[in-house]
């Protein structure tokens, strides 16, 4: 079954349900037992029987099994959020006395995590350059559980070579997981050494800046790591935010096609602006993380960045409050276009230099149509002119 095929078939059973075609929103905490020999069993298996609703329901399962068949891996659980994906997935590996070897370019929450509660739980954490490849067998210690990637970089969009990391990780005994929020079904992580992929599925998969969620997917090896631990965190989410998960997958190759060549049309003129410094894109030719990304991806998404030549803050801000289309908004996935300044403190770094030659902007393009989106860029060039 093809994969576009896949997506739409994958965790429904309507034999199961009396013919519907979705599986039905579960709602429930307390299930009842036939017998104490029923519930006894029903507490052997976290995440595959129905015992109590934080363990989860069939419409939690319906989604972690549809997740785990599109990113090839063994299975899947679904969190709250992206962040309870990554945070869940850490703690299951790490302990005092334990280094994470975690990407420079990561996802701010994923830093801040790591530089409070695994620092206050005892674990070191080394940031390490986005494109260090093979080279960071160097880093590697002893001690050293977790690999942690991200490709393309939160707002930098380094793409990374993660076959080479992986096989140095995997050398030294280490999982390597991986924020796979960019590559929704574009990357496929198991195939490229990953033993963990997570992602923040209220972007892309749930499609409709309606519903926080998340999950967690991994190799038969680690399965059981993980769903202990994430059991134990109590990370679940809620049967409507499971359902819109559910929902929002199955139209999203048809999705992702159009905000990738949207964002394509736009980030190729957006190189030709006098008022541009560099787009940040790795389908670009342009882009550095280019023949990464055409070697390891099949495809993309509406995500990139802009860096502008020098412009005085009143004038970007200028520019970005008058867009029609391009709201002003944190997240993205969604059908909506939206844009965020990333100048400044949102770009942290500590194992390499982050220095753009001007402001830098994160442009998501959503299901609007592409003259509408470049005519509000056109109209925000001139009102940066017109500010100075």
């Amino acid at each position: 079954m093809k994969k576009d095929s896949e997506i739409v078939h994958a965790g429904r059973h309507p034999e199961r349900h009396f013919g519907a075609v979705n599986p039905p929103v579960y709602h429930a905490s307390t299930i009842l037992h036939p017998s104490v020999a029923a519930m006894e069993s029903s507490g052997k298996t976290p995440f595959e029987g129905v015992r109590y609703g934080r363990y989860g329901t069939p419409t939690t399962f319906a989604l972690e099994e549809a997740v785990a068949a599109v990113e090839g891996g063994w299975r899947t659980i679904a969190t709250s959020s992206g962040l309870a994906a990554i945070t869940g997935a850490l703690l299951a590996f790490l302990k005092a006395g334990d280094h994470v070897l975690m990407v420079d370019s990561t996802y701010f929450p994923t830093r801040k995590f790591c530089d409070s509660v695994l620092a206050g739980f005892g674990v070191e954490t080394t940031y390490y350059d986005p494109l260090i490849g093979g080279g960071i067998a160097a880093l590697i210690r002893p001690t050293t559980r977790v690999v942690f990637v991200e490709s393309p970089g939160s707002l930098t969009f380094e793409v990374q070579d993660i076959p080479a990391i992986a096989a140095a990780a995997h050398a030294a005994g280490a999982v390597v997981m991986m924020d796979n929020t960019w590559g929704v079904l574009t990357f496929q992580p198991f195939r490229h050494g990953v033993d963990v992929s997570l992602q923040a599925c209220t972007k892309y998969i749930v499609g409709h800046a309606d519903a926080m969620l998340g999950t967690i997917t991994t190799t038969e090896e680690h399965w059981l790591r993980i769903k202990t631990s994430v059991a134990a965190f109590g990370h679940s989410p809620g049967a409507e935010e499971l359902f819109l998960g559910l929902r929002g997958l199955r139209t999203l190759p048809v999705r992702l096609k159009r905000h990738a060549a949207t964002a394509l049309r736009l980030a190729r003129w957006l190189e030709g602006r006098p008022e541009v410094e560099r787009v940040l894109y790795p389908p670009l030719a342009s882009d550095p993380g280019h023949a990464l990304w055409r070697r390891d991806f099949d495809g993309a998404c509406g995500l990139f960045g802009v860096i502008l030549r020098p412009a005085t803050k009143p004038a970007v801000d200028a520019m970005l409050d008058g867009y029609e289309h391009f709201n002003l908004g944190f997240s993205w996935g969604g059908f909506e276009s939206l844009v965020i300044p990333t100048t400044g403190h949102a770009v942290i770094r500590t194992a390499t230099a982050w220095t753009p030659a001007g402001p830098s902007l994160r442009f998501h393009c959503g299901l609007e149509d592409p003259d509408d989106l470049q005519d509000d860029l056109e109209q925000g060039f001139e009102r940066l002119r017109a500010s100075g």
